[in-house]
This record gives C-alpha cells, structure tokens and sequence, in this order.
C-alpha cells in the first residue's frame, strides 16, 4: 500500500489555501465524521462563490467587445453584448459567463456620455457591488477615467486601464511607413498613457494595450494574470476557470485550480465510506465522480456548448475538434465509461484488488474511508489529466495545427 499512502500524502498536500487557519486544523485533528460537513459546505460555497466585473469607459471605447472576447464570444453570438458605434448602453447591464453563471462581466454606460454626467456616475453605477472596475478607452484617457479611478481607489476597489484596438492603431501606423518597430511604438503608447494618467493624479497606474481580437497578442495575456493576481484566493479560481481557453497556460492553470477541488471530493468520499451501509460508497461515490467529470469538462469549455462556440468562431466543425480532442470523456459520463478506460488504475496499482471492487455494490463499501478516498482522488486526477490534455489538442486544432 505503499503508492496508495503516497497519493494520499500528495494529495493532502494540496490542500486549498482558502481553508482558515481554524477550519485546517479541524481538518487535520477531527475524524472524518468531523471533516466531511466542513469540505460539503466548502464545496458548495465555491459553487456559490460570486464574481462581478465591471467594464466602463467612454462611448465607443470597445467595451462590449471586450466583454465578448472575455466571455469566448462572438458579436453574432446570442448571448453577446451588444456592439454598436452609439452608445449603446443606458443602464449597467449584466452578462452571464456561458459556463459559470456566478461570473458576471456589468458594462456600464459611457463615462460622461449625455445620459450619465461624470458628477452623478458613480453614485448612479453602485459600484460597491462590484469586485474591480476595467476602465476602457481607445485613444487617450480622459479627466473623466482620472476622476473616476480617484474615487474607485478611495473606495479601495482594485482599477485597471485598458488601451483597446491597439491592433487598428498600430496598422495605421504601419501604413505611414518611416521605419516602423512595432516593439517601440507599443512602449511609446504604453508611456503616453502612464504619463498623461500620473499627471491627472493617478501614481503607477495599470495601464495594458490589448485588442480584443488579438487575444495571446500585445499585453492580453499580462491583464489576464493581473487580474487573477489582484483577487482573494476563491475569486482568483473562479476567474481563472471563467476565462476561453485562448492559451495552453490558461488550460493548464485551469487544471491546476481543479485539482486542488479534487482533495475535497475526496475526503466527502471517504466519509460516504466510513458510513457502514452496504452499497452506499459505491452509489455515492459514482455519483461524485461523475458530477465531478462532468464540471471539469465545463470549466476546460468541453461541454458541447463551448465546443460548439469554439468552432463557430474558428470555422470548424464541433466533430472535427472532437475528433482531435480523441476521447470518449467528451460523451456520455457513465459508470460503465469510468470502468472500460481504467481511470485511476495508473495510481493506486498496489491495491489492485480494492480498485476491482470497488464497482461491485455491497462489497466496495467495505473497504471503508480509506480506500473510497483512494480511488476517488486516483480516478478524478487520473480523469482531470485526460481532460487537460484534451483541452489542448482541442486548441492546437481549433487555432490551425497539424
């Protein structure tokens, strides 16, 4: 049992840091009678866990682009929010993540816009309800940003300067020739910006140049962990597993952040096990563990949902990024399924004998805390590692790769 106790040791190694220091040592000195209610309740607020985002700037800034491009839509997309040249934003309108629900990207009227004073915005906009303000702009940023951003900080709310459609800014710059060095006119922007935003009163601001159609180019990627990096743990998982697979680092942060959840569901299951009642592991652990596939498969946009926008986007078909992903985990999650690839065998191979009966009602059950969680910790690690590595294939083929 050698290899069983260390998964078990690698994955109490894991455990999330957003245990309070209390709640750990609950963990580490209660038995699991003890344990399993604290990690239920854990689970279910990280399934609650809320997150609102709020995007401003003046009118035509890019701000429903953006919300679009952070959200893995298309303009075209039913659930998009709404382009236009005009303002077409009169009262802070909220959109849904397509997968989490929880995650909430406001796009709020136009900073100063006619409808909206800079005087009355901010008291009209409740901003206390957001978790940190996006200011957008595609030119230079206004005395109304400043304004703005002066009070989001007195407020100590977190604020970040997005330069958008960078990319139509450097193409007109390309076209007036003169020796053009893409490197340098991007840092001469980057500088106006910062200067022009500490002289209205705004020190070392978060200033990122970004194109919303260009997403692994120009300062995407750097907004995208600066943004993770400013929130409280929980948050900064959820928003992790809410952004479009625009990168195998985001798929592999993504795999990260699921596998610190799986230490949870393991040690429910072993609860379940510890209870001696003939065939109730087994019922509840497939249940666990199917539940559990299913929402790893969402968070890594594998449901045919995200597949479908994905392909949409990309001119494919949702076959053919199936066909690349080559894994029948992107069907239907069954017990039977769990069972014909083996999932978890790799890791607990020193209890051979436990990883046969474990399927078999009225016997798995009998093995009791230790080995439910065991398998569960093998077979959801072994399943999330399938996933990931499906998640890139679906990429590398959705952006053209051989």
């Amino acid at each position: 049992m050698e290899n069983a106790s260390s998964s078990q040791q690698a994955a109490q190694s894991e455990t999330p840091s957003y245990f309070t220091q209390e709640q750990l040592s609950k963990l580490k000195s209660g038995g699991v009678e003890n344990v399993q209610p604290l990690l239920q309740k854990k689970v279910k607020e990280l399934g609650n866990t809320e997150l609102n985002i709020a995007v401003t700037g003046e009118t035509g800034a890019g701000k429903s682009s953006f919300i679009n491009a952070m959200r893995g839509l298309r303009s075209e997309d039913e659930e998009a929010a709404a382009v236009g040249i005009t303002e077409t934003t009169m009262e802070p309108t909220g959109y849904p993540h397509p997968n989490l629900p929880n995650v909430r990207y406001w796009n709020l009227p136009g900073i100063g816009s006619p409808q909206f004073a800079a005087a009355s915005y901010l008291r009209e906009m409740k901003f206390k309800k957001y978790d940190f303000f996006i200011i957008v702009s595609a030119g230079r940023f206004r005395e109304n940003d400043a304004k703005f951003a002066k009070e989001i900080r007195r407020l100590g709310k977190r604020c970040y300067f997005v330069r958008s459609k960078i990319d139509n800014d450097l193409y007109s710059m390309q076209l007036e020739g003169g020796g053009f060095d893409e490197v340098i006119e991007l840092e001469k922007i980057r500088s106006d910006c910062v200067s022009k935003l500490g002289v209205a009163g705004i020190p070392d601001p978060n200033v990122f140049l970004i194109s919303s159609f260009e997403k692994n180019m120009y300062d995407f990627p750097r907004f995208m962990e600066a943004l993770a990096d400013g929130l409280p743990s929980v948050k900064e998982s959820v928003f992790i597993l809410a952004l479009p697979n625009y990168s195998v680092e985001i798929i592999r942060k993504k795999g990260e952040v699921l596998k610190r959840r799986i230490w949870n569901l393991a040690i429910i299951s072993a609860g379940v096990g510890a209870i001696p009642v003939p065939g109730l592991s087994a019922a509840c652990d497939m249940g666990i563990l199917i539940g559990a596939i299913i929402n790893f498969r969402k968070c890594l946009c594998l449901d045919d949902a995200a597949l479908r926008r994905l392909a949409a986007r990309k001119g494919k078909s949702m076959e053919e990024l199936k066909a690349a992903a080559g894994s029948p985990m992107l069907g239907d999650i069954t017990q039977h399924l769990i069972v014909r690839l083996r999932l978890g065998a790799a890791l607990v191979a020193a209890s051979t004998v436990e990883s046969v009966l474990y399927f078999v009602p009225f016997i798995g059950s009998l093995f009791g805390a230790g080995s439910s969680f065991l398998m569960t910790y093998s077979i959801l690690n072994d399943a999330l590692n399938r996933l990931v590595g499906c998640a890139e294939k679906v990429l590398a083929v959705a952006n053209g790769a051989e």
